[in-house]
């Protein structure tokens, strides 16, 4: 079966499944932070949330920041950054300026 054989609704549901995964992931995953999925990948939790955020928007709900970020981080993003993230090393600042030099 190809992604084009499934229904919408089939589509829908293994997307929300991949993002609930991708979710727990990055949620065992406390130790990587936003700035180092900046230089790998362009994207952080962050980036998550808004986009989370603006689907939610897209479908007529209003969702703030914040609670779209407890969505993506699994707490109040306070708290999170309270307990998880670190200060940016000079060489992941680096990293990331090189990276994002326009």
């Amino acid at each position: 079966m190809t992604h084009d054989e499934l229904s919408e609704a089939e589509q829908d549901a293994l997307d929300a499944a991949a993002f609930r995964q991708l979710l727990a992931h990055l949620d065992a995953r406390k130790d990587v932070q936003n700035i180092d999925l900046m230089i790998l990948a362009d994207f952080c939790r962050n980036c998550l949330a808004k986009w989370y955020r603006a689907a939610a928007e897209e479908k007529g709900f209003d969702i703030s920041d914040a609670a779209a970020r407890e969505r993506v981080y699994g707490m109040a993003y306070d708290d999170w950054k309270a307990k998880h993230q670190t200060p940016a090393t000079p060489e992941q600042q680096a990293a990331f300026a090189a990276r994002h030099k326009s």
